[in-house]
């Protein structure tokens, strides 16, 4: 889908594991080789609510509600405004064409609209959290995407949540309630066939990418020098002794983020 051959690169997380100041990093790091990362870009995840087969028959693109959705929460990025401009152009286009009856199926299409989306960049990526909750529709939608989980021991996923402020309606009021919703975001990712296979996907940890051995392994699956754009990556407040946690977590945690290996610079974290 990149003209450099380049696979795109989607960014996986659970909120706040880091995947936004991860997302800061990829996006200068892609824009310096004239690629575009978009961060909350979100476009494959409206085109699966908004791009089904039922509206593919019914002829009827809904390209207002994805563009209102778009603009209401407007992505990041160096990029971002001429990538909206692009998408606007692009779904307004598709959505003459489906109304004439020329789209063929809604996978095919959504696959069409995120390469149209993205067409002229070296490379492109895209980072938004709720993707890791509907892996199986993103690897239909983008096949030849090389995945990257970012991962945040629970306990500061947790304390970290209960920090947050602002309009936040889906926000844990416990602790132990921020560490089962981070169990539930993680555990698909365990499940999924795509996610054991190195070739195809990399988990990075939170504290070794801030520390600089993440940063490196994830520069050699991107194929581009990401140190040079890694000042936001710091741990903030900086990382206490973590709590205890309960046997279900902690099995989960390790699964994630055990030892790396290290003869693989593109094999995941187990």
């Amino acid at each position: 889908m990149s003209t450099s051959g380049s696979p795109p690169l989607i960014l996986l997380g659970a909120q706040r594991s880091g995947t936004t100041a991860l997302g800061a990093v990829l996006d200068a790091a892609f824009d310096a080789v004239d690629g575009v990362f978009t961060i909350n870009g979100k476009l494959p995840y409206l085109l699966h609510r908004w791009c089904t087969e039922e509206d593919v028959r019914a002829r009827h693109l809904r390209a207002d509600e994805m563009l209102h959705a778009l603009r209401r929460r407007p992505p990041y990025g160096l990029r971002s405004e001429r990538w909206l401009a692009t998408v606007e152009g692009v779904l307004r286009e598709a959505a003459a064409d489906v109304a004439a009856g020329s789209a063929l199926d809604a996978a095919t299409l959504r696959r069409d609209l995120v390469r149209r989306a993205y067409a002229g960049a070296t490379r492109f990526g895209e980072k938004y959290n709720e993707y890791l909750l509907e892996l199986d529709r993103l690897a239909q939608t983008v096949p030849d995407a090389h995945w990257v989980l970012l991962v945040r021991h629970p306990a500061a996923v947790a304390d970290s949540m209960l920090r947050w402020s602002g309009d936040r309606p889906w926000r844990p009021g416990t602790w132990e309630a921020a560490l089962d919703k981070w169990a539930a975001w993680h555990e698909p990712w365990l499940r999924h066939e795509r996610a054991r296979d190195p070739a195809r996907s990399t988990v990075v940890e939170y504290g070794r990418l801030c520390a600089g051995d993440d940063l490196d392994r994830l520069s050699a699956v991107v194929g581009l020098d990401l140190a040079p754009h890694a000042g936001l990556l710091a741990e903030r407040p900086p990382p206490e002794p973590p709590r205890s946690l309960p046997p279900r977590i902690e099995r989960i945690w390790q699964a994630l983020a055990g030892t790396p290996h290290h003869g693989d610079s593109r094999s995941s974290l187990r």
